[in-house]
């Protein structure tokens, strides 16, 4: 038989990817993407219904395996986007739409769930993080406010990627990475808190709800079912792994499984993160004591506007990518004073959940197309700058940046994100991080499952390349500017803490 070839699948909140990785040449042999949009409210609500992940995937798939003999796949791992809400009904039907990760309309319903958890404090010790507007524990307790008698039908409770391993498998788990990201896990003792449950629902309905805990992460969520192997030409001895969110598959897709490396996501939100091999809380609140989807754990900041900011800016010209890249370019560092505070979508990290974009220090010289590319390009780092301090704070100290995400493919976005953070940055080779990171612990969970002993740090040491062409050094008068413009960025912050 002809070896094996593994399948990531990456859920993200406007489209899925999937990659079909091959480890006797150490590439990925074929790839997918499948757009959607998300249904967005004025009251900050974001929405997808879990349909249109599955008829992604579904196209992904089919696409893959015009190239790929589906009968060769061995391991199957999905990566989805953290925090969102997927109720189902006792029969596995989905009861709403997904309410997601940048849905800011639960803000009330974390006030509450912290109030009777025993206050601030008490849930950053057992959660790892304050309760912020975009976990998945508000959103549970906003479902049963105001659906309730779909409430009463909840049967499960899932997070989007356990929701896929759901449709894959008919099995229903989760694991301690994407967990930790719901508001309601002890992230010390890697399991549900009975507290933070009974903080949203006191009535068993959530208890019973949430799924059995997979604690070893080379472990799988189950078999395809017999259904999905017709429906693509799988085997039926094709394992699903336990898979994690979009951070925790990043993390792997970045060689981030060992303590020293620091990894950015430049996607539609922000991330950036590094591995413990112990659990780590910040007692500002302002960090996220996940667990990891590998056995360790995952401090990670998160900030709401990154891509979406540049997208819109650019739209709103009329530019395509080069020429937006052009308008950056040819604006100076701190972009004539002009300054984008980019919270279209409230802001996570900072914690300004009902602030809004604003431009700031505009005259009639500076508001010109180039400097408000350059603007919105800087404020969306200028958060993720304000994350890095977060990290540093936990003695956390980056010697190189490791970049993904669809900005992250900008050479002018590279050179801007090393000066904002005066530290070089440099990108994986190849395909996206998820879907990378899915496909890799798929062949690990395999391996290890057919008697090959292997960690995931000799796996990733394997396979994960660095891209020598987007190594990228700070350039030292900007890196010096920019001291200055992140003095000003944090002043502007203060003036929407009261939103």
């Amino acid at each position: 038989m002809s070896h094996p070839i593994h399948i990531g699948i990456d859920t993200g909140t406007q489209g899925t990817k999937a990659v079909a990785f091959d480890p006797v040449c150490g590439e990925t042999v074929a790839h997918a993407h499948a757009g959607y949009a998300v249904d967005e409210g004025e009251n900050g609500s974001r929405e997808q219904h879990p349909r249109v992940w599955i008829d992604a995937i579904r196209a992904c798939l089919r696409e893959i395996f015009k190239s790929v003999d589906p009968a060769r796949v061995r391991g199957i791992g999905v990566s989805g986007q953290q925090h969102g809400c997927v109720a189902l009904d006792a029969g596995g039907n989905v009861l709403l739409p997904a309410k997601l990760w940048c849905d800011t309309s639960t803000v009330a319903e974390c006030g509450e769930i912290t109030e009777r958890a025993g206050g601030a404090d008490r849930v950053l010790a057992i959660t790892g993080s304050g309760l912020a507007a975009g976990f998945t524990a508000s959103k549970i307790l906003h479902f049963k406010k105001n659906h309730p008698d779909l409430w009463q039908r909840a049967a499960t409770i899932f997070l989007p990627h356990d929701y896929i391993n759901f449709w894959l498998t008919g099995e229903r788990c989760m694991e301690p990475g994407d967990a930790s990201g719901t508001g309601l896990f002890d992230f010390k003792k890697r399991e549900w808190s009975p507290g933070m449950i009974r903080a949203v629902d006191d009535s068993g309905v959530l208890a019973a709800a949430l799924p059995e805990i997979i604690q070893y992460a080379d472990t799988a969520a189950g078999m395809v079912r017999p259904e999905i192997a017709a429906e693509f030409g799988l085997g039926a001895d094709t394992r699903v792994s336990c898979g994690g969110g979009d951070n925790m598959m990043a993390a792997i897709g970045t060689g981030n499984t060992r303590p020293g490396v620091v990894t950015c996501s430049l996607g539609t939100s922000g991330t950036l993160f590094a591995y413990s091999n112990a659990p780590v809380s910040d007692p500002g609140a302002e960090l996220a004591g996940f667990c990891s989807s590998c056995g360790g754990w995952l401090p990670l900041v998160c900030t709401m506007n990154v891509t979406v900011v540049t997208e819109q800016t650019r739209q709103l010209l009329g530019l395509d990518l080069k020429t937006f890249d052009a308008h950056v370019a040819a604006a100076r560092p701190g972009a004539g004073g002009l300054r984008f505070l980019p919270y279209l979508n409230g802001e996570r990290t900072p914690a300004l959940p009902r602030a809004r974009g604003t431009l700031a220090g505009a005259t009639t010289t500076n508001l010109t197309p180039q400097n408000l590319c350059r603007a919105a390009m800087e404020g969306a780092t200028l958060g993720l700058r304000y994350g890095l301090g977060i990290l540093r704070r936990q003695d956390i100290q980056p010697r190189e940046i490791r970049l993904v995400g669809g900005g992250a493919k900008s050479a002018v976005w590279r050179q801007l994100c090393a000066d904002i953070f005066n530290v070089p940055v440099v990108c994986p080779a190849g395909v996206e991080a998820g879907a990378m990171g899915a496909a890799l612990q798929a062949m690990w969970c395999f391996e290890r499952a057919t008697g090959n002993v292997v960690s995931l740090g000799e796996i990733t040491d394997s396979f994960v390349r660095l891209d020598p062409s987007t190594r990228t050094p700070p350039n030292p008068e900007n890196a010096a500017a920019y001291d200055a413009v992140y003095e000003n960025y944090l002043s502007l912050n203060t003036a929407m803490a009261p939103w």
